[in-house]
């Protein structure tokens, strides 16, 4: 899963960037409202962190624009101020959740946790798709009931797959996905392949079925042909 945070304060984004990653998130950070506003017209998130206060703008406008380009992405506002009409107006214009700063970074974590279950899955603890499945809050995965370990980048994809069955997805999305902006370096999308054919081995090992399928010039579509 991938998140933005907009912060001006170097030292709280490094710190919630740090937590996150270790927590297995593809975490980018942007220092003021212009550079949020780039990474927001360039990515897709599915959280973002943004605080109130920033320099050339503010959190509510990075707010505006990342709901006017992809409604379902979650948002939760960080901010120093202890504001009731700061909380409605954010809620109204479609944050999810207000944080007041300081906060404890397992409280932002468990809340991000939250609002990507809502978002995608219905709020629950653990989904399936036919003999395949995933426990969120461990980051286990079960084929007929087997458990199967499956490294960080493996875990990522397949989560993607899941929250898109029988889409259609690019090449280039799946490798923002996973890799965040840090693929604009890579040459090839020799990474992606490596993960997809890990992924499908892991998949079918245990007598499981390969879902993935490639669409060719396009990029995988995860469900049944």
């Amino acid at each position: 899963m991938k998140i933005l945070v907009v912060e001006d304060e170097k030292g709280l984004a490094e710190s919630i960037s740090d937590y996150l990653s270790q927590e297995g998130f593809v975490v980018e950070i942007a220092s003021d409202f212009i550079a949020g506003r780039e990474k927001i017209h360039l990515y897709e998130y599915d959280c973002a962190i943004i605080d109130l206060n920033l320099p050339n703008g503010t959190g509510f406008d990075a707010v505006s624009l990342l709901k006017n380009k992809k409604p379902s992405t979650g948002i939760i506002i960080i901010s120093a101020r202890n504001a009731l009409e700061d909380k409605i107006h954010g809620l109204e214009i479609g944050s999810d959740d207000y944080l007041i700063k300081p906060f404890h970074l397992s409280e932002l974590n468990a809340r991000i946790k939250s609002l990507i279950r809502r978002s995608y899955f219905a709020g629950t603890n653990e989904i399936s798709y036919k003999e395949i499945t995933v426990n969120i809050n461990s980051r286990k995965l079960f084929v007929k009931g087997e458990e199967v370990t499956l490294f960080r980048k493996e875990y990522d994809l397949l989560m993607y797959f899941m929250s898109n069955i029988d889409v259609v997805l690019t090449k280039s999305a799946i490798a923002e996905h996973l890799y965040g902006d840090y693929i604009d370096s890579a040459d090839s999308f020799d990474m992606l392949y490596s993960q997809v054919k890990n992924l499908r081995k892991r998949l079918t090992e245990n007598s499981g079925n390969d879902y993935i399928h490639s669409v060719y010039g396009i990029g995988y579509k995860f469900g049944i042909e």
